[in-house]
């Protein structure tokens, strides 16, 4: 059996740091929101799916494959819901618990389930820095990112055109004041993991949407939020292939409902993407978590881009936190005050007026000055390591520079019969089958006298065998 705590992305609740919403603010804003006018009950959806599917969302729940015998648990799953998400059945350790031996079986319950109930799936998660199992911990460098990329295009590859969306990369934002990215094995690999991840996702399954998701990244104030936000307009501003941002939400006394809730997710969707609120769980009871769900729900329904809403769970009892009886049923089944809320919400949806969109707090990030230019007849050389799997493959490329420093660089190799391009990162190919040639982009041509840069690509068939040639200029 999983640790409980893994339910939730892996971590205890102690992990919440603790936010400065005013509770005098939370508690007027709860007044207000009762004030919704509800639809009536004549035509008023009587379930959560179906109510948000009539304003063009889904409502679901993370659900877990050893429960789907449970009659009360499913019963609720099957009436309640038209979205689910693998609590643990598809994180890295339970999809390839040995490297390249990869196991579905648990996963594919729940996929097929929901499909046939005509459901969406959320995919959770391809890269991750916890719940790697041994061999994947135990590795570092060109190998583990290679590993990475190799699990992303797998597993996206295996559930092609079965995945609403994707959370291509979870909780890779640390917590604190400092907006700085987690220190972890992967973000170790190379500040660029997280961009070659979601072109691998993109290259496997291109019609789901690619999220990002993390946690406390509700406050707008927080410097994890800006983080986050910053790295997402940085992408979108470079044609990074990501479409969507996933909000926790993990609410409690030490982590509560932030006031500008609804300024998070509207300025994350002015970026472009949409925003899910992925893992939903409000500890509380009575009144004070009916009306906390009645916020977010109004919320969410306020910002055109806030696509859907999943509940981390479906019982209290079923909850990494039951103790702070989060959910929406209690363990016999009941409905809560806070599912009365939340269908109250839905089906009053579009009542409550959006609001002004806030200009962007952080201007985007501006582009170096370009390198004074180095002496002629520079140089360089190159060398390819590979990842290779039945039908596909991960190349990553180092680029050396000689005796004098690079200002641009362009390497050569000859892809063997029957091989494509089908994914590049940090470089620009011309051509994607037989002789293929990667440029520099705007951002690793410059490279000094002595040093390397890499740059990678993805591809079905036989990897090159061949050694790159490399000119410098």
């Amino acid at each position: 059996m999983n640790n409980p705590f893994a339910r939730a992305s892996g971590r205890p609740p102690t992990r919440l740091r603790p936010r400065t919403a005013l509770v005098s603010a939370v508690a007027g804003l709860a007044l207000v929101a009762t004030s919704v006018v509800v639809a009536s009950s004549a035509s008023a959806a009587t379930t959560l799916g179906a109510s948000a599917a009539e304003k063009g969302r889904y409502f679901g729940a993370a659900i877990a494959a050893n429960k789907l015998s449970d009659s009360t648990y499913i019963g609720i799953v099957n009436r309640e819901f038209n979205s689910v998400t693998a609590e643990n059945e598809m994180k890295i350790d339970a999809t390839e618990p040995q490297q390249n031996n990869f196991t579905f079986a648990n996963a594919d319950r729940i996929v097929n389930h929901a499909i046939s109930r005509g459901m969406s799936v959320r995919g959770h998660t391809l890269a991750w820095h916890s719940q790697q199992p041994g061999w994947m911990r135990s590795m570092s460098g060109t190998a583990l990112r290679n590993a990475m990329l190799n699990h992303v295009t797998r597993v996206a590859t295996y559930y092609r055109g079965k995945i609403h969306s994707w959370d291509v990369v979870n909780e890779a934002f640390a917590d604190g004041s400092s907006g700085a990215r987690r220190d972890s094995n992967l973000q170790r690999t190379g500040n660029d993991w997280i961009e070659a991840a979601f072109r691998a996702a993109r290259a496997a399954d291109p019609g789901a949407k690619l999220c990002y998701n993390d946690y406390n990244t509700d406050n707008w104030t927080h410097a994890k939020t800006q983080a986050v936000y910053r790295m997402v307009q940085d992408f979108k501003q470079r044609g990074v292939p990501i479409d969507c941002v996933g909000l926790q939400s993990h609410f409690n006394s030490g982590s509560p409902y932030p006031s500008n809730y609804r300024t998070t997710l509207s300025s994350f969707a002015a970026l472009g993407v949409d925003v899910q609120i992925t893992e939903l769980d409000i500890e509380g009871s009575g009144s004070t978590q009916a009306n906390t769900y009645r916020n977010v729900v109004n919320d969410c329904l306020a910002v055109a881009r806030c696509n859907g809403i999943t509940v981390w769970g479906v019982r209290d009892c079923d909850s990494w936190r039951s103790g702070g009886t989060p959910l929406l049923f209690e363990c016999n089944g009941n409905k809560k005050a806070a599912y009365n809320a939340t269908l109250e919400a839905l089906n009053a949806g579009g009542t409550t007026p959006p609001p002004t969109t806030l200009p962007p707090t952080t201007p985007p990030p501006t582009t170096p000055p370009p390198p004074t230019p180095p002496p002629s007849g520079a140089g360089c050389t190159a060398s390819v390591s590979l990842n290779q799997w039945n039908g596909g493959f991960v190349a990553t490329i180092r680029v050396t520079a000689g005796s004098a420093r690079l200002s641009g660089w362009s390497v050569n190799l000859s892809l063997p019969g029957g091989a494509t391009v089908t994914n590049t990162w940090n470089a620009q190919a011309s051509g994607s089958s037989g002789n293929v040639t990667f440029r520099n982009v705007s951002y690793n041509g410059t490279v000094n006298a002595g040093s390397s840069t890499e740059f990678g690509f993805q591809g079905t068939g036989t990897g090159p065998s061949g050694t790159p040639t490399c000119t410098g200029s």
